[in-house]
């Protein structure tokens, strides 16, 4: 009987606990199943985003392919405006930035150049997009603005590249003595098969360094 009675007792704990936060227990286990169904639907939003961006970037490529700059142009509008978030937005922005610049519109390139700056997913998608971007705004004689661009950090990778732009711009400018210092940095910083190294040495041949 007294074995009852305890367990009585317990249930009767049991239920006063459960009266008092049961409803407490019941909103965070909704909670919880909401936060996994949200990630959950997230996660097949952002494959079907992927794949549809996969679709129209195929677009671009086979614009490349048959030289079509204005499905270039509109496919990669579309994967801009529509798959910001994709990592085929950035890399159809590269492309269409390189048509546009070959056909004579800088502007258009340089800002689909500085759109992949801004929001490219990939750190070596920005990387190009940035050396890209100096070297037209080098062209049109932009060099405090192209050497803006060349700053801060970037992929190793790039060290080398980077660098050697920098030496173009400080030659520009009439910088001699840190253009040589920047292609000497280019150099070292290159693979020491890379066939590049001979255009860098090049420039220093040029700029009196012989060696």
């Amino acid at each position: 009987m007294a074995y009852d009675l305890e367990e009585q007792e317990k249930v009767d704990e049991l239920k006063a606990w459960w009266n008092k936060n049961g409803t407490t227990v019941m909103l965070a286990v909704a909670v919880f199943a909401a936060v996994v169904a949200g990630i959950q639907g997230w996660r097949v939003y952002q494959n079907s985003q992927q794949r549809q961006a996969a679709l129209v970037y195929e677009a671009v490529q086979n614009g490349v392919q048959s030289k079509d700059i204005k499905r270039i142009r509109d496919a990669a509008g579309q994967l801009i405006e529509k798959y910001p978030g994709t990592p085929y937005a950035s890399r159809s922005a590269l492309l269409a930035a390189g048509v546009n610049y070959e056909s004579g519109d800088a502007k258009s390139a340089k800002a689909q150049l500085q759109w992949v700056v801004d929001h490219a997913k990939e750190d070596g998608a920005r990387d190009i997009a940035r050396l890209r971007l100096a070297g037209i705004l080098l062209d049109e004689k932009s060099h405090e603005e192209a050497m803006k661009t060349l700053e801060g950090s970037h992929e190793k990778a790039f060290d080398g590249l980077f660098s050697d732009l920098k030496g173009d711009v400080l030659t520009a400018q009439g910088k001699m003595a840190d253009a040589r210092v920047a292609y000497k940095a280019a150099l070292e910083k290159m693979d020491g098969k890379s066939a590049y190294r001979q255009v860098v040495e090049m420039k220093l041949y040029g700029l009196g360094e012989h060696g």
